[in-house]
């Protein structure tokens, strides 16, 4: 995949803008309905966004410490073209949505959230998180930082290190797949 820096920011802003707002549609609901699970074995809105919130966790400061760190700036961001790495490419097109489906997958261990005690907190978390990422494209945006360059751990294992726009396509793109089952979970 190959797309205008520029242009790949503004996508992922207005993307993280629908996640946004659909979450805060979500956050009106009762508890009740937002921990309701159709089936033993699937997941309530609340356990989707706290599976949000996990991979936060990790993701953000990996991506304060890419931008703190990077001496990778571009001298015409109106001109850089950001280039999906191998890995990245591979990640993103695992998780995206495809024609307003989810393709089921396995989720690591320790990504798994815990049903019990989940409240409008872990909505508050999440909010508070997307706010951080916008920060951090609208900051990469202003320092002209080269998203090719600049790169991120991935949370599977320390092998490997993603550009840092793969990181941030793998993160709003499994965003928006969560946020869509969260979304579900109330039809």
């Amino acid at each position: 995949m190959e797309i205008a820096q520029k242009t790949l920011i503004e996508d992922l802003l207005v993307n993280l803008e629908e996640s946004i707002t659909t979450v805060k549609n979500l956050q009106e609901l009762s508890l009740e309905k937002l921990n309701y699970k159709k089936n033993d074995i699937s997941w309530s809105g609340l356990e989707c966004l706290e599976h949000l919130n996990l991979y936060g966790y990790f993701y953000l400061p990996e991506i304060k410490k890419a931008i703190e760190t990077t001496d990778f700036q571009s001298k015409e961001s109106v001109n850089t073209i950001f280039q999906s790495g191998f890995w990245g490419e591979l990640f993103v097109n695992l998780i995206r949505v495809k024609n307003g489906k989810i393709k089921k997958m396995k989720t690591v261990k320790d990504k798994i959230p815990a049903s019990s005690g989940l409240n409008h907190n872990t909505i508050i978390t999440f909010l508070a998180q997307l706010d951080a990422l916008k920060l951090f494209l609208e900051e990469i945006r202003e320092r002209k930082i080269d998203m090719m360059k600049a790169k991120t751990a991935i949370a599977l294992t320390k092998f490997i290190k993603l550009r840092l726009g793969d990181t941030f396509r793998f993160l709003v793109y499994h965003i928006e797949r969560h946020v869509l089952q969260a979304k579900n979970t109330q039809l």
